[in-house]
């Protein structure tokens, strides 16, 4: 089990100048080792279940889609380990969904555990409870990074950035995401994804890149141009570690973030790839995947 807690974003005065309290949120998920097993979200589809012993019921009561509830079921009962939720088939009763007793279990730690962080929560607002503008800004911004620095993936990019535009597709959303110094990049996701993650214009979200999706192209953007890759970020190399066979080359790019990439050693000599080498890292939109805060 993990809890989260971070604060509003918004410190804008209202129309009258006066500004708002400061105050804490947060939540409480399950962990099936490095994996996230659920939160509210999915604890209220198991409970909804219990309740109406349908999918098709439960899924409605959540504002859920039937093939949305049927993949969150699926991938908690392959996180816990064992089955959570039992669909029967036939019988005299037509048959029905029902929960284990695992999952009867999980509803009720869940409630308890919910009920604890608000308590903690409360008293955190207490502490932390400034008084002016300043600190509140200040307070906002350090537990959203905090947050941020708990990410933990196995993926070598970890780009934090803002949604710039959102396109929507039958099938697939574009996402265009502005960084800190000011490039953007694109990522595709189904459009069941960006619903889950309440993706809309303005979002905070983390973009993950794996280091082996990144392709380097020496010189600027206009070297790169040609290529059919939607992500095309320049900047300048930083650090190149090699290996035996391969390289970690690493670019800053304006605003100080860092994007690595592995090439092979042959591809560092014959691109230049010097500490100080503009070079410009191209990836697909298909390879960048997207996380939010909790």
């Amino acid at each position: 089990m993990n809890t989260a807690s971070s604060t509003p974003s918004d410190f804008d005065s209202d129309d009258r100048g006066a500004v708002p309290e400061l105050g804490l949120g947060g939540s409480v998920w399950f962990q099936a080792g490095p994996q996230v097993l659920g939160g509210s979200a999915r604890i209220a589809l198991l409970a909804a279940i219990r309740d109406t012993g349908s999918i098709t019921g439960a899924a409605k009561a959540v504002g859920m889609s039937y093939k949305g509830a049927w993949d969150a079921i699926d991938a908690m009962n392959n996180l816990a380990g064992e089955p959570l939720v039992v669909r029967a088939t036939g019988g005299k009763g037509g048959g029905g969904t029902t929960l284990t007793p695992r999952a009867l279990r999980l509803i009720d730690t869940f409630a308890a555990l919910e009920h604890e962080h608000r308590r903690f929560l409360e008293r955190a607002a207490q502490a932390v409870g400034a008084r002016d503008v300043q600190a509140r800004h200040s307070l906002s911004g350090d537990l959203a990074v905090l947050g941020r620095l708990g990410l933990r993936t196995s993926a070598r990019n970890q780009l934090y950035g803002t949604v710039a535009a959102l396109v929507r597709g039958a099938v697939n959303d574009e996402v265009s995401i502005e960084l800190p110094g000011g490039q953007r990049l694109a990522a595709t996701v189904t459009r069941e994804s960006a619903e889950a993650l309440g993706l809309a214009e303005g979002a905070a979200v983390v973009a993950l890149v794996k280091a082996s999706s990144v392709v380097l192209v020496a010189g600027g953007e206009e070297a790169a141009a040609r290529l059919s890759a939607r992500n095309r970020l320049s900047g300048v190399v930083n650090g190149v570690r090699r290996g035996v066979v391969n390289a970690e080359v690493t670019l800053e790019l304006p605003g100080g973030i860092v994007i690595a990439a592995v090439v092979t050693d042959a591809s560092v000599e014959a691109l230049g790839l010097d500490i100080g080498a503009s070079v410009t890292a191209v990836f697909k939109a298909s390879s960048v995947l997207l996380g939010v805060g909790s």
